[in-house]
């Protein structure tokens, strides 16, 4: 808002213009009232707000109008001038909008309260009201004759000021009122820090107003110098390529994907690099400066702009920048611009309708990404990730292949897997115990033969080579990933990028704020010892257990919804196997399975919605004093609250299910009367494989795609509504026509971060390697997925989201920690998978100890023990069987001892010789594999060797560069001194030969200077 002149000439009685007070003191013997008093102007026609402060201040008021062009008055000027055509800079079409602040206003709906001793207001010349605000202090009203009280007194402070009233202000009103003042104080200090600023008239009785900031060069230059920001320089150097064969197979690769580049302009000799250097006021000369209005791109401006936004301060509630005002709602948002409209007939090209072009559509996915775009757009950060989503996509490419190979390997074989066709072979009457007890019936093992023939399709020894592949793949991922990140870095110059020193979130000096005003009175004698107080680990105390006791809840509630799901499966089963339909008996499983995997893929997304919300929530209440310390907690509570979301279902399925079911005759029951669910005929690993699928392949499709393209809308559609329903539609006269790009942008979705893309990149990567074993195709529904996220997620940067502020960063941070992580506990899940789940080590062990003939011949009947169906309890018999034959013994998967052992249905030394041999299977792939992860981190170093010459190469140059400049410079000192000598030594000449010549000119005629003094003497 603005700060005006009051609407009247004060008197001549009045003492600040009579000299006797300064606008100081004025002020100050009027800030008993501030908090209560406001001054306003009576006359309704032409209303000008102002505070106190502001009313007083004309100095204050004249410094603005010079800087800021706020168009104080409307009538006074005539017609205002027009917005700027390309929306991007202030109305003078000249300086450029760096940043833009957006707020809404609100005018105030004041009622009038007569003082017995005010004066009648004189008609139809503006006078000044004395406004109360009743609610200044909540819970501690004043009497109705103290609030006279006060007003009378305020009349006789301000004599000769013509009709005062007081005016009851609304709690509503004294609140906008009071965010008027801190915007006013804010938007001094920017003035102060060196911004310009230019303001929107406020016409409406409420609605939305912007702020744009300009930043000058003075200011740019003075920021870059603070920040270090690594600016080119005039030197180039040329780099040095690749010899020999690396340089002619790069040569015919780029041949090769030439039609796969994005046409998007490229430097022009792409053999030479700029040398950089932070950027100092001192060295300007070396800096490549041919506009200063160009030479900060847009980027960079607007980094530095915010910079200047965070620190700059408020008396007002203590605010400590504009991301306290935001959460004080006394600003709604802070964003830059974006560069123009991204769709559009105008042959105007800029760099966001380039980025849609060639990037952000659909119809461009076969393309290699503009990484150096996206990064000189979007900032360093942004950039890094779209760097590593791309050549995480590019890595699935030959994880897929190897994939479909290991399943078509299974496809072709199946027909040639002897325990399969000894499974389907209905000569082999395996007479199985029944499923449930009492309703279920003896079955036999050849009606599994589909499950038994689609268990081989992933459970076959391709799978065991596939895993270690996979380990090795993740490891040759995270090592590629540090080299291509090292060689961004380089041409990025973030090479001895600074850690750069943040400033403290909102929330934490609020807290702050509140310690100090609740441990000790505030003096001046103690506020330097108040400013370097912190919060110490006892005032975090009460987050941290509340952060423990939810986390330990919220892992219990998962593990709940799984528990659910298994009781949901149990039941339905026994109930299903009551139906009097024989089909729906004969399809228990298939109904249970897939219905079972449909509603935990339901419950998965609903927790990891809420696991989302609570995550932020937790880390709020930990009170982090930084926004990195925030994202890494919420990074890291968040991923742990996920992770265990997605995979504990797949993780009983793998480890548990079946392995607890007891023996017929004893077997295991929940709530006394259900038995808990087996394995199907072929292993738990098929029902693994569909899990895993159904999960994958929903969370991809459902929230990773449907959310993230109808959420924004959503949002954008309810924010626009709010707008329309919360202004009244009133005439503006001062709105062009067609809407500026500040508009535009600030009814796109602001931008909270990149936690949410790579949350779900790194639950994908876990889908594709923690259980890969199970699932050999999750690599190839990754890729697909991929294809279409990386465009999906550039769609929404370029048309959906405001353009995030810029942020410098040398790495990924965190997630590479966390991608470590997976990659190593995938060896290990992998090697259990293999181990416990599949059939690979029994099989094994019967081949080479147990077989005759050393072939697979026998293997069912070596898996299955006999049961004497006489020892089944009473009550859990098949009643009414209609099995062919008498039955006395019947078939269970397990390695005891038969009925007519000694020792019946007790372990068989079989079952301890499998065992054994898993365990040992991973001891020794788990060892395997790290020893040639390790080995494939020790072989391919970190940093690119070409690049590391090219950093020594630059460092040197860069010393040579300056030593150079220097000598230059002090050859051109010594040049100016010579020729400063030179000009004092012909000076020094000339002035004797004009002595000379002065003296010969006064000369006498009779030839000597002594006898024309002597002849003035005589004279």
């Amino acid at each position: 808002m603005e700060t005006h002149m009051p609407d009247f000439a004060l008197p001549s009685s009045h003492p600040t213009l009579n000299g006797q007070k300064t606008a100081k003191s004025a002020r100050d013997s009027f800030s008993a009232y501030n908090s209560k008093y406001l001054t306003v102007s009576q006359n309704r026609s032409s209303w000008h707000r102002s505070g106190t402060n502001g009313a007083l201040e004309a100095s204050v008021v004249s410094c603005r109008s010079s800087v800021i062009n706020n168009y104080m008055d409307g009538t006074q000027g005539g017609a205002r001038d027009k917005a700027s055509p390309s929306g991007l800079h202030f109305r003078d079409s000249k300086r450029k909008v760096d940043y833009v602040l957006a707020y809404h206003y609100r005018r105030r709906l004041a009622q009038h309260v007569p003082i017995a001793a005010s004066p009648e207001p004189t008609r139809g010349s503006a006078s000044m009201a004395l406004v109360w605000n009743g609610s200044t202090r909540k819970g501690h009203a004043e009497p109705q004759q103290q609030q006279q009280d006060d007003g009378q007194r305020a009349l006789r402070e301000w004599p000769g000021l013509p009709g005062l009233e007081v005016v009851e202000l609304s709690p509503l009103d004294a609140l906008e009122e009071e965010r008027r003042l801190q915007r006013e104080e804010y938007e001094r200090n920017l003035l102060e820090a060196g911004l310009e600023i230019e303001k929107d008239p406020e016409n409406k009785s409420q609605g939305l107003s912007f702020v744009r900031i300009h930043a000058p060069w003075q200011v740019l230059s003075r920021e870059a110098e603070l920040l270090k920001i690594k600016m080119p320089t005039k030197k180039m150097y040329e780099i040095t390529e690749e010899k020999g064969v690396l340089k002619t197979l790069n040569e015919i690769w780029c041949k090769l994907t030439e039609p796969l580049q994005p046409q998007v302009p490229q430097q022009e000799n792409t053999k030479m690099k700029t040398l950089s250097y932070p950027f100092s006021r001192e060295k300007i000369y070396l800096y490549n400066i041919k506009d200063k209005d160009t030479f900060f791109d847009n980027a960079t401006r607007s980094r530095i702009v915010r910079e200047i936004l965070k620190r700059t301060s408020t008396k007002a509630r203590n605010s400590m920048g504009i991301g306290t005002l935001i959460a004080n709602n006394v600003y709604d948002a802070a964003y830059p611009l974006h560069d123009g409209e991204y769709e559009g007939q105008d042959d105007e090209m800029n760099e966001r309708k380039l980025l849609y072009q060639e990037w952000a559509r659909y119809g461009v996915f076969y393309k290699f990404q503009p990484i150096d775009l996206i990064r000189k757009y979007f900032g360093e950060k942004i950039g890094l990730y779209f760097a590593w989503l791309g050549l995480y996509t590019e890595f699935l490419i030959p994880s897929s292949v190897v994939g479909i190979i290991v399943f078509l390997y299974g496809c072709v074989t199946i027909e040639s897997d002897i325990p399969s066709k000894e499974m389907c072979d209905q000569r082999n009457a395996f007479t199985m115990c029944p499923l449930c007890d009492k309703f279920c019936d003896y079955w036999n093992l050849s009606s599994a033969c589909a499950t038994a023939r689609a268990s081989h399709l992933f459970d076959n020894p391709a799978t065991v080579f596939f895993s270690i592949f996979m380990a090795l793949w993740a490891t040759m991922f995270l090592e590629q990933w540090k080299r291509l990140q090292m060689r961004l870095s380089y041409f990025w110059d973030l090479t001895g990028l600074e850690e750069e020193e943040e400033h403290p979130r909102p929330e934490y000096e609020t807290r702050l704020l509140q310690k100090k005003l609740k441990n000790k009175n505030i003096t001046t004698e103690n506020s330097n010892e108040n400013e370097k107080e912190k919060l110490t680990w006892s005032d975090r105390m009460p987050g941290y257990a509340a952060n423990f006791g939810l986390i330990l809840f919220m892992i219990m509630l998962t593990f709940s919804a799984v528990f659910g799901v298994i009781v949901y499966r149990i039941t339905t089963a026994a109930a299903l196997s009551f139906s009097t339909n024989e089909t729906t008996r004969s399809n228990v499983r298939v109904t249970v399975t897939a219905t079972a995997v449909i509603l935990n893929l339901v419950v998965v997304l609903i927790l990891d919605e809420i696991y989302g919300a609570v995550a932020k929530w937790l880390t709020e209440i930990e009170i982090p004093k930084t926004e990195k310390t925030f994202e890494e907690r919420l990074v890291l509570k968040a991923f742990l609250l996920k992770f265990v979301n997605s995979y504990a279902s797949i993780f009983y399925v793998a480890f548990f299910k079946g392995r607890f079911v007891g023996r017929p005759g004893r077997y295991v029951y929940v709530f006394e009367s259900y038995r808990m669910e087996e394995c199907a005929p072929g292993g738990c690993l098929m029902e693994l494989c569909i899990q895993l699928s159904i999960i994958m392949l929903g969370k991809q499709l459902i929230q990773n795609n449907l959310f993230e393209i109808g959420i924004p809308k959503l949002k954008k559609l309810l924010r626009k509504l709010k707008d329309e329903r919360t202004e009244p539609k009133e005439m503006d006269t001062n709105q062009s026509k067609d809407p500026q790009q500040w508009d535009l942008d600030y009814v796109l979705e602001p931008f909270t971060g990149l936690t949410p893309e790579y949350m779900e990149m790194i639950i994908q990567f876990g889908f594709v390697t923690l259980f890969v074993a199970s699932f050999p195709l999750a690599p190839l529904f990754a890729l697909l997925n991929n294809i279409i996220e990386v465009r999906l997620d550039a769609k929404k940067f370029v048309t959906e989201l405001r353009r995030p502020d810029t942020v410098r960063a040398k790495d990924i941070g965190i997630w590479y920690n966390i991608l470590s992580g997976i990659g190593k506990l995938s060896v290990i899940i992998n090697a259990f998978v293999i181990a416990v789940t599949s059939d690979f080590i029994p099989r094994l062990m019967y081949q080479y100890a147990y077989s005759q003939n050393g072939t697979m011949h026998g293997f069912i009947n070596h898996t299955l023990s006999y049961f004497n169906v006489s020892q089944l309890k009473a009550g859990t018999q098949p009643e009414n069987s209609l099995f062919a034959q008498e039955v006395s013994f019947c078939r269970f998967k397990d390695y005891r001892e038969p009925p007519w052992s000694p020792h019946q249905y007790e372990f068989s030394k079989q079952f301890w010789a499998v065992l054994s041999a898993r365990l040992a299977f991973v001891i020794l792939f788990q060892n395997l594999v790290m020893f040639l992860s390790v080995l494939v981190d020790w072989i391919i170093p970190d940093i690119p060797k070409d690049i590391s010459e090219q950093i020594k190469k630059e460092k040197t140059l860069l010393v040579d560069f300056f030593l150079k400049e220097e000598h230059e410079k002090l050859k051109l000192i010594e040049s100016f001194i010579a020729r400063d000598k030179r000009k004092h030594r012909s000076g020094t000449k000339s002035k004797r030969t004009r002595a000379a010549s002065f003296s010969q000119c006064h000369r006498s005629p009779k030839g000597s200077f002594t006898s024309f003094s002597s002849q003035h003497t005589v004279v």
